[in-house]
């Protein structure tokens, strides 16, 4: 059973992703501090830097945006460095410029920005000068992505791209077209605010982080939604009403006044592990997770696992448990970026590729992209995952001495 927990506390809002009880996904937003991914300003450029590539943007953020050069150029223009043209050509000190947000500002660094805009729906992403048609790769039907194609083909115009989501499967030509003309609507306002501001200036702003979990998780699959507010269930069921009626029944208030919405559903308990720089395994064994900005190091052990075969098969066994556990973690934390895995050395192959299937298959699941590149000739385990959105942050404390979320 797929379950979506929120809780609401004064000045922090909690999203938890469960499947049986067991937690998937996570997610925190201060009231303050709320996401600006998928933001769209009008900024003014202050600086350009011909060795880099790239231009720095007042989008009236504190820190100054960091625009690269590939990110001014249609999406779709396929050409070698040699030919590209330079940043000089494309951009100038103080001109004004419509950027997105696409990468949160991490540590003294700003936020990335991009032209190449994407405004998502409930069914699609909507990509003004996307000029292509995507569809979701979790849709494996070959004869429904087609359809869905064709479907993209034809309802889309002039030089917009669509990416047609995971929910459209099945879905009707006119049900799509609906959330198009609505996306439509909404790229005008943005365009219209873009030519009567003056930079800088927020032109567009993406929903909170509940209704955007909501719009990108709750599907048919998702048997319920528990929320402990009743005001917000209210305003929450009926964005649920407005984007898929038959679901609005779903949205439950949680009525238990003895315990918080996240003891209840013993969320509390698996944020409190896996925030935890040291986190055991069932077995005994246990991972230690240490994190940089750019690269994060994942060290397994078999502490007190001693098994009961030989040493080979206690090592194999640790890593297989601890690959379930990282898996996990990467989606939970939202680890991103370069990923080093110390498994515990084995002597056979056979078992580093089971290690590596069993990875694979596992991150198969994860929404963001993940690369698995395998194992490097130190014995270590190398993978790449985005990175969009700073678990890290003030929206989530961890208490120094208990580790437990504050």
């Amino acid at each position: 059973m797929k379950r979506i927990v929120i809780h609401y506390k004064k000045d922090l809002t909690e999203v938890a992703y469960t499947q049986d009880g067991q937690l998937i996904e996570y997610y925190a937003e201060e009231t303050t501090d709320k996401q600006s991914v998928g933001n769209v300003y009008k900024g003014k450029v202050v600086n350009v830097l011909p060795g880099m590539e790239a231009a720095f943007v007042d989008i009236g953020k504190g820190k100054n945006a960091f625009l690269y050069r590939d990110d001014l150029l249609p999406i779709n223009l396929e050409l070698k460095p040699i030919n590209k043209p330079s940043i000089q050509e494309l951009v100038r000190i103080g001109q004004e410029i419509m950027v997105q947000i696409y990468k949160e500002p991490l540590g003294k660094k700003g936020a990335k920005i991009t032209t190449h805009f994407n405004i998502p729906g409930r069914y699609v992403v909507y990509m003004p000068f996307g000029n292509y048609v995507a569809v979701s790769r979790k849709i494996e039907s070959h004869d429904e992505r087609e359809r869905l194609k064709l479907i993209g083909e034809e309802i889309r115009i002039d030089q917009e791209g669509l990416i047609l989501r995971t929910v459209t499967e099945n879905g009707s030509k006119d049900t799509l077209n609906k959330d198009i003309v609505e996306i439509r609507e909404i790229w005008k306002e943005i365009e219209n605010r873009f030519e009567s501001s003056t930079a800088p200036a927020e032109l567009y702003q993406e929903l909170g982080i509940s209704l955007r979990i909501v719009r990108d998780l709750f599907t048919t699959e998702v048997q319920e939604i528990v929320i402990d507010d009743a005001q917000k269930a209210k305003v929450i069921r009926q964005f649920v009403h407005n984007i898929s009626p038959s679901l609005s029944d779903r949205v439950k208030l949680h009525d238990s006044n003895s315990q918080s919405i996240f003891e209840f559903y013993h969320i509390v308990k698996q944020t409190d592990d896996f925030f935890k720089s040291k986190i055991w395994l069932d077995n005994g064994g246990y991972i230690v997770v240490d994190e940089t900005e750019a690269l994060t190091v994942i060290d397994v052990n078999t502490g007190k696992y001693t098994g009961t075969v030989d040493l080979e098969q206690t090592v194999f066994e640790t890593n297989l448990e601890a690959v379930e556990k990282i898996a996990r973690l990467l989606r939970l934390r939202d680890i991103g970026g370069i990923i080093i895995i110390d498994f515990i050395d084995m002597e056979f192959q056979t078992h580093r590729d089971e290690i590596t299937q069993k990875l694979e298959t596992l991150i198969q699941h994860d929404r963001t992209k993940t690369t698995v590149m395998g194992w490097t000739k130190l014995g270590l385990f190398e993978m790449t995952r985005k990175k969009v959105r700073n678990m890290n942050n003030s929206s989530v404390k961890v208490c120094p001495k208990c580790n437990r979320i504050l």
